[in-house]
């Protein structure tokens, strides 16, 4: 006999390589016969629930690794919970509306976009969306992640599509909703309305111009020192091409103001800004003086006179007016900014907004008429240098928001939108106290939303476009009033159910009406239809309703939201307020938040940078269980990196659990549980103390996903 055969060698099956990228397709195969999901679910059966609700990703293109990072947390998180006796699906969901896919379809047309009727070009956005479905499904299941992925839902099947008009229409009915007037962010690039999630905030240059307004107003009677000069308010802002639209000026009534005489006028501006617009202007070393100092509050009803244009911009006081930068005298323009605007009703002033849906002046703007707004600014900037109103001018770098998907600057531009209202019936106040209802991780994530929403305005819900949830209200064209009652919105959604919201696009108004409606104002009979669809953010939001009240085996509030950072602005907020304005509710229990992914440096990832990694790639090349090991030790709350060399140390310590598991195995070959295991009474101390241990550990780790 050989002397190694004397030898109780370790002994496996379990293979030294593990050729992942190979093997893990034919494991998921295998699963796939055993159906190995579904016999988790029957197991599970009885148990109590715990309801994981899936956030939709969007269904334009394939996945990246912010995709993957979410997904398998959630499936760690998921598989956790069935391992320790809850009884957790996994419904996954995407979402399918807006303006990324439109945009693709655009692209693919071409030139025949413009011709291609509404309806038409729906069906190809639709079949663009399945078609990116089908591919991250199966991205998705190569990741190794379980779930009901031949039941997901989506947001545009049929039934879908009623229940966010249900949902519309709850809101609608009672009052939440309107259509007025204000303020929105818009995107002259992709002609429509945003969302405050759709905006991005990024450098951008644009010239910062002081400017004066002649008083037209006599100021003697509160300030006599100023009888017979030559007086004018000096404003600052950023945005030129906005001067046109100035119906207004706004002093903080509190602050301290002065009058100065210098080289013959004199200029009014806040007191503690003195030096710094006296350097801004180039007055510094100039003879000037002090002819009066007063509160600005004494100031209000006066007027100055537009500096090119035949108008009056009175005088005003506002609270949000600062002496961190400028002079403190804000230039208003009710039309292109929120608080302008809502300091603007205050005061009686017209919402003015010359600016078309391709962000040119219109044709009553005098000088401008047809610029881009954005080239203007150098055009206004010579005007005002025409007419001696300008006083300084210099380029500034800022924070600008830009659209989400085209990148470029948008504007903030006045028109007719429909909004859900924060105030009317106490929203904003519901969804506060529905916020210290939910349990956050981490905890600073309930800071964080509940900031926005404590200062957020009226959300904006109409989009100018074509793929989408359409609004569905009626006009009569006879008065312009406009339709929406309970019956006339159960109607519609009997017919969206049956034949999806298409119907909207393909009938005319009158065809999709119930019989015998008249107008209540006017008695007219004939009608036309809402051209606007619903912010995608809201049909992502009514997810609780769509999804988890219609599914038996789903429940809401549901247990747990769990996303990227950014959702916070998005689908958390959205969620939120629907459900609040809808059912007084939060939709879930638990929000859990996770950082973004970012390179081994901590920057962000970019395919121009050079430091962009491709999770099929990497899947290919590592395999999918060094994915997730790489999610499992990373702390998930913060942002988190990876690269080449990140990888390769994953590998590595997959490399050393692999062999450290193959050597117990290999131990315990000859190893019978029915007649090897030693009672615990019975173990060496240091045998006990290392189950103990193990023990720790084991509750320790789980903790880490139990919620």
């Amino acid at each position: 006999m050989d002397y190694k055969d004397t030898l109780n060698l370790p002994k496996t099956s379990f293979s030294m390589k593990a050729n992942l990228a190979r093997k893990e397709p034919e494991l998921l195969e295998k699963w796939a016969e055993m159906d190995i999901y579904g016999k988790i679910r029957t197991v599970s059966k009885g148990r109590e629930r715990y309801i994981l609700h899936d956030g939709p990703p969007y269904a334009n293109g394939d996945i990246h690794l912010g995709t993957a990072l979410n997904k398998i947390i959630k499936d760690i998180v998921i598989k956790s919970k069935n391992m320790v006796g809850f009884d957790c699906v996994y419904v996954p969901g995407w979402d399918c509306h807006g303006l990324p896919i439109e945009h693709q379809v655009d692209q693919e047309l071409g030139e025949k976009q413009g011709a291609i009727p509404q309806a038409e070009k729906r069906k190809l956005c639709r079949t663009y969306a399945n078609r990116y479905l089908d591919i991250q499904r199966k991205q998705f299941k190569r990741f190794g992640v379980f779930g009901e992925w031949d039941n997901p839902y989506v947001t545009m099947d049929y039934d879908y599509e009623a229940t966010t008009i249900e949902e519309f229409g709850k809101l609608l009915l009672s009052g939440d909703v309107y259509k007025g007037k204000k303020p929105v962010y818009w995107c002259a690039s992709c002609k429509t309305a945003l969302a405050e999630a759709e905006v991005e905030y990024a450098d951008h240059m644009t010239p910062s111009i002081y400017v004066k307004f002649p008083m037209t107003s006599d100021i003697s009677g509160v300030l006599p020192g100023l009888a017979g000069e030559k007086i004018s308010v000096v404003i600052w802002t950023t945005t030129p091409w906005t001067i046109p639209a100035n119906l207004a000026i706004a002093l903080h009534e509190d602050f301290d103001y002065v009058a100065i005489k210098v080289e013959g006028e004199v200029l009014i501006f806040a007191k503690d800004l003195q030096d710094y617009c006296l350097d801004a202007f180039g007055f510094r070393e100039k003879e000037y003086e002090i002819l009066a100092e007063f509160k600005g509050g004494v100031l209000e009803g006066l007027k100055c006179r537009h500096p090119f244009i035949e108008r009056d911009s009175v005088l005003i006081l506002a609270p949000f007016v600062t002496l961190e930068a400028g002079t403190g005298c804000v230039h208003i323009a009710p039309g292109h900014g929120q608080e302008d605007y809502e300091i603007g009703l205050e005061y009686g002033l017209d919402v003015y907004a010359p600016v078309d849906d391709d962000g040119r002046f219109t044709p009553d703007v005098d000088f401008f008429a047809g610029q881009f707004v954005f080239d203007a600014n150098d055009a206004v900037n010579e005007k005002l240098k025409e007419v001696g109103a300008l006083l300084s001018t210099m380029d500034m770098e800022h924070q600008y928001p830009h659209c989400w998907r085209c990148k470029n600057p948008i504007i903030f531009r006045s028109t007719e939108q429909w909004f859900i209202s924060m105030e009317k019936n106490g929203l904003r106040e519901k969804a506060l106290r529905a916020i210290d209802s939910v349990n956050w991780f981490p905890s600073w994530g309930r800071d964080r939303i509940y900031g926005m929403i404590e200062n957020r305005p009226d959300w904006c819900i109409s989009r100018q476009r074509s793929w989408g949830v359409p609004i569905t209200v009626f006009y009569c064209k006879k008065c312009g009033n406009y339709l929406a009652t309970k019956e006339i919105l159960d109607h519609v959604v009997a017919l969206v159910r049956e034949h999806g919201a298409d119907i909207w696009f393909e009938r005319d108004a009158n065809d999709l009406l119930p019989g015998g409606v008249v107008c209540p104002v006017c008695d007219g009979e004939d009608f036309k239809k809402e051209t606007n669809i619903l912010d995608v953010w809201f049909d992502s939001g009514v997810s609780h309703a769509a999804v988890l009240e219609k599914r038996d085996n789903l429940e809401s509030p549901c247990d747990m939201y769990l996303e990227g950072s950014d959702q916070h602005r998005g689908w958390f907020h959205s969620s939120l307020l629907e459900s609040v304005g809808t059912r007084g509710r939060a939709p879930y229990k638990n929000v859990l938040t996770h950082g973004f992914v970012v390179a081994g440096d901590g920057k962000k990832m970019s395919k121009s940078l050079g430091n962009f990694i491709d999770p099929q790639k990497m899947v290919d090349q590592y395999g999918a269980e060094i994915l997730r090991l790489w999610v499992a030790a990373e702390d998930y709350t913060v942002d988190i990196r990876i690269s080449e060399e990140i990888l390769k140390r994953l590998v590595e310590a997959y490399r050393r659990i692999r062999n450290t598991s193959r050597y117990i195995l290999g131990n315990l070959y000859d190893f019978d549980c029915r007649k090897d295991m030693v009672p615990v009474e019975d173990m060496e101390e240091i045998d006990r103390w290392a189950l103990h241990r193990l023990q720790e550990v084991s509750i320790s780790a789980l903790s880490t996903w139990m919620f």
